[in-house]
């Protein structure tokens, strides 16, 4: 038996056949799995669970059947998909975690991050995580019109890649250590749980990083993206496995 980890599919209407894939991996591959752990960013975007979206309704299905098949599915929530909440956990049968949220595997612990947190040296977008993540400001969000907040989500989106765009061609290399994980954040975190593995996405640099924290030897062990392919991490009692899924 093997453990799975995705996250950063982004779904979404406009990439119908990475959703397509993702129902061929729930239909073969998550069935036969000890467990499901989606780690974050499974929809573009998510505006509420009010949203009657077709991918919305397609993704909750194909969860609920492997949940039904005896699977259980864990789900941390992304910097696209934060608003998931109670109502679309239910209609999935997958059970929402906390971020950073810390699960025994195989008999050790392993800390489990969507990985955004990480990221601590884009101060711009830390101070728009802490206002999105408010509850008092998900609450108005999510008492205004369903068009306003697909118009917000949408703006929001393309402001996002104008931000990257305009930092990729002003500086490049500051481009990519801002959207990767700091590395000092990152040892402060693995410190602070006393755990030796950390499991995340966000950055889409699928890689195993060794590393030390107070002579500890650790590992940090990052999911790839479903942008051009799928990217599955496995794990079993011999170790981990990163995968692409074509």
């Amino acid at each position: 038996m093997t453990t799975l980890f995705i996250s950063d599919l982004h779904l979404d209407a406009e990439r119908p056949a990475i959703t397509e894939l993702f129902g061929a991996f729930m239909h073969r591959q998550a069935r036969q799995a000890e467990a499901l752990y989606i780690l974050g960013d499974l929809f573009e975007a998510w505006v509420g669970d009010d949203d009657p979206s077709e991918t919305g309704a397609y993704v909750a299905d194909r969860i609920r059947e492997v949940v039904d098949a005896g699977v259980p599915v864990y789900f941390i929530r992304g910097n696209r998909d934060f608003l998931v909440g109670d109502a679309f956990a239910r209609r999935a049968g997958m059970r929402i975690l906390p971020d950073p949220a810390v699960v025994v595997l195989y008999d050790r612990p392993v800390l489990l991050m969507h990985g955004d947190l990480l990221c601590s040296d884009d101060t711009a977008y830390q101070a728009f995580r802490a206002q999105t993540r408010d509850p008092d400001w998900q609450q108005q969000f999510l008492a205004q019109p369903l068009a306003a907040r697909l118009a917000f989500a949408a703006q929001a989106r393309a402001a996002s890649q104008a931000r990257q765009q305009g930092m990729i061609q002003s500086d490049r290399a500051q481009f990519e250590t801002v959207t990767d994980v700091t590395a000092t954040t990152v040892e402060a975190t693995l410190a602070r749980y006393g755990i030796d593995t950390l499991i995340h996405g966000h950055t889409h640099r699928p890689a195993v990083h060794a590393l030390q924290v107070g002579g500890r030897e650790c590992r940090r062990i990052v999911l790839g993206d479903w942008y051009e392919q799928g990217s599955v991490l496995r794990a079993d009692p011999d170790g981990y496995q990163l995968q692409a899924l074509a």
